[in-house]
């Protein structure tokens, strides 16, 4: 969530995020009317309390009870606009950094650099990721639907030699950089989905419930890592502290009907690999650049074409304070599609989950979280099937997952 004082403090400014993220400006003057309603409330509970206390000892009886009526008038008042205040709280986005890329919407991202050759096709027309897979019988929507419904797929045979090489060579290359590995849960109570600043993610319907035990399914292993440290202070010297995890993930993609409904592009199940840290907040934009160059250094491991691109504001996820992606190339498409995304939260998650840190002065403060995609397992494997395609229709391996699938091709 947002911190109360900057909203106070620098209004003007908070109103500039808010309208260059897309959001209600308005929402800014709505906020302080409750906080100084809410502020008045408190003083004058505090200004009955002092006159509780001068009241003590003496014989006062009729007097006192008539504060304490007043007190349980004040209670509830206090409590209903401390509710609508916090409720108001969470609409309000992370306010981007003061020179990040300003844009209506993903059309204004900005291209950061390029890498990888793209595969030479002029001898041929590259087929499709799915005509591919049917070849291979390495998946089967078909099935899928019959068994879950739609959006659903089986991987099988190499597809899934191919997952499991990803998730080994992604844990290899983090816990090398300092990462340490972890396996979350899956399903976390509401409040802390909420405190993880995914209100929206619940709100737009995106997210799977279940009733029965309260609880929701997680998009991303970021929703049940970070509140690992949920009420939580570092040491300074314990920063930055930063996580490698693995789990299936659950979206309903609400809002995305009609578009990538056929195959394994945007389902509501998918594996991924995820990196997340804690960091001090004045090192935190040199540790986003750090996780985007481990993005890089896997997909240059991987040798696929791809590229960098900086998030514009309108564009970015509503807690980020700065995003990149990463975009690969699909030969069928003939385009570059979104495999990545690295997102710096500020301390917009960390005042969520109450995570903080104590600095050498004996000061305790909010930390900065990161999060980024290591490997989406089914785009990956969308774009290592299409690019390393072959004119006779088979797929070569990347080398550098060959060791493990056990072959140099399929086919």
């Amino acid at each position: 969530m947002l911190d109360i004082k900057l909203i106070r403090e620098n209004p003007d400014r908070v109103k500039r995020g808010l309208f260059s993220k897309r959001a209600d400006p308005a929402l800014v003057d709505q906020f302080l009317a409750l906080d100084e309603e809410w502020r008045n409330l408190t003083k004058e509970s505090e200004n009955l309390r002092a006159q509780q206390k001068k009241l003590s000892g003496q014989d006062v009886a009729e007097e006192a009870r008539k504060i304490k009526s007043l007190f349980q008038e004040l209670d509830t008042k206090l409590a209903a606009v401390a509710a609508k205040r916090d409720s108001l709280l969470l609409e309000f986005p992370n306010i981007p950094f003061d020179d990040a890329l300003v844009g209506k919407d993903e059309s204004e991202n900005r291209v950061v650099r390029e890498a990888g050759d793209k595969p030479d096709f002029r001898k041929f027309e590259p087929k499709d990721y799915l005509t591919l897979a049917k070849i291979h019988d390495l998946i089967d929507i078909d099935r899928a639907g019959v068994v879950s419904g739609s959006r659903f797929g089986y991987l099988k045979n190499e597809a899934v030699l191919i997952e499991f090489a990803l998730i080994e060579l992604a844990f290899k290359t983090a816990i090398k950089a300092g990462f340490t590995p972890m396996i979350p849960p899956v399903m976390i109570r509401p409040e802390i989905m909420q405190n993880m600043g995914k209100g929206k993610f619940i709100e737009e319907h995106d997210a799977f419930y279940v009733a029965e035990d309260n609880l929701y399914l997680v998009g991303s292993s970021e929703h049940s890592i970070g509140p690992y440290h949920q009420d939580f202070i570092f040491n300074e010297n314990d920063l930055p502290k930063r996580y490698v995890g693995f789990s299936t993930c659950f979206r309903r993609e609400a809002g995305s009907y009609g578009k990538d409904t056929k195959g394994i592009l945007r389902v509501h199940q998918f594996d991924k690999v995820e990196m997340l840290a804690f960091s001090k907040p004045e090192e935190s934009e040199g540790h986003h650049i750090f996780m985007v160059n481990l993005q890089e250094e896997l997909m240059k491991k991987l040798e696929l074409p791809f590229r960098v691109m900086e998030i514009c504001t309108g564009d970015m996820t509503f807690a980020d304070a700065r995003q990149f992606d990463i975009e690969t190339w699909i030969p069928s498409e003939n385009r570059f599609r979104e495999t990545h995304s690295c997102s710096n939260t500020t301390d917009y998650q960390s005042r969520g989950i109450n995570a903080r840190y104590r600095d050498k002065t004996d000061g305790i403060n909010y930390v900065h979280m990161l999060n980024g995609t290591v490997f989406a397992i089914g785009r990956t494997l969308i774009a290592i099937i299409e690019n390393y395609q072959t004119k006779d229709g088979k797929i070569k391996i990347p080398k550098v997952l060959q060791d493990y699938v056990g072959k140099k091709e399929i086919g």
